[in-house]
């Protein structure tokens, strides 16, 4: 293996191979955010976008957008597939917000549905704030 990854590849994981690092990040997580917070306000959309950048800083998640996003069992969307449909245009800018720090999550790392979720252990997290559907915990 060289690590080299070709065209098709980059782009089954939402990599554009002619783009700059920050156009990556911005399009990776943009892909999170349509297929995670579709429907959602702005705001929530945004502080989805921050839970995975406050994943990236915390110790106990990949030190990466990509490495927090393709973590096992970290985000349904991308076992389920959503990940891979048409991005919503609010996703772009979302993700863009929350790559130059808007936060509305209040610093949280997991969020859930509550109409959605299926483990048992998310509700036991300190709740930060709600917005739109979403929970955001610590």
């Amino acid at each position: 293996m060289d690590g080299i990854c070709g065209k098709q590849t980059l782009a089954a994981m939402g990599i554009s191979g002619g783009a700059t690092a920050e156009d990556n990040s911005v399009n990776l997580l943009a892909r999170l955010i349509s297929a995670e917070a579709r429907g959602e306000p702005y705001t929530g959309q945004v502080a989805v976008g921050a839970v995975v950048l406050n994943r990236v800083e915390h110790p106990s998640f990949p030190n990466s957008i990509s490495g927090v996003i393709y973590q096992s069992g970290a985000f349904s969307c991308v076992t389920d597939g959503q990940f891979y449909q048409p991005v919503a245009d609010s996703a772009y800018r979302a993700a863009r917000d929350a790559i130059n720090g808007w936060d509305p999550s209040g610093g949280a790392i997991y969020y859930y549905n509550p109409d959605k979720a299926t483990s048992a252990w998310i509700w036991s997290r300190p709740l930060i704030v709600q917005i739109g559907r979403h929970k955001f915990c610590a």
